[in-house]
């Protein structure tokens, strides 16, 4: 039979190849652990795509950028506010007096251009 040392060994062993094979599959320097995320966009990026496309297009709104939105304002009045979320369902709605308008990716020109006559 096998004395209880050579089960420690065994035992740290098998722990030691399961940790090398763990750090070996784990995610490198600099990656992120978002795994299917990586394809696709962030909504942080998305959300800076969006306020890129406002400031550029639409000179009389003013833009605000917030963690998970943007805030936009005319004239220190409050318009509307743009999130991009998909897992909340695709359109607006209300919060306060204010319209949350949200899309599951980077809106067109048209798309924005709509909602925002809309939203006033």
């Amino acid at each position: 039979m096998i004395d209880g040392i050579w089960w420690l060994v065994i035992l740290f062993a098998v722990i030691a190849v399961l940790w090398f094979v763990a750090k070996s599959r784990g995610a490198k320097a600099g990656e992120k652990h978002s795994g299917a995320k990586s394809k696709n966009s962030t909504p942080n990026d998305a959300l800076q795509k969006t306020s890129a496309i406002l400031k550029q297009h639409f000179a009389d709104y003013r833009v605000t950028s917030k963690a998970n939105h943007l805030l936009v304002s005319k004239q220190d009045k409050k318009i509307a506010m743009i999130t991009i979320d998909k897992k909340i369902a695709e359109g607006q709605r209300r919060l306060g007096d204010v319209p949350v308008i949200n899309y599951h990716r980077i809106p067109s020109r048209a798309q924005l251009t709509a909602n925002l006559q809309d939203a006033e």
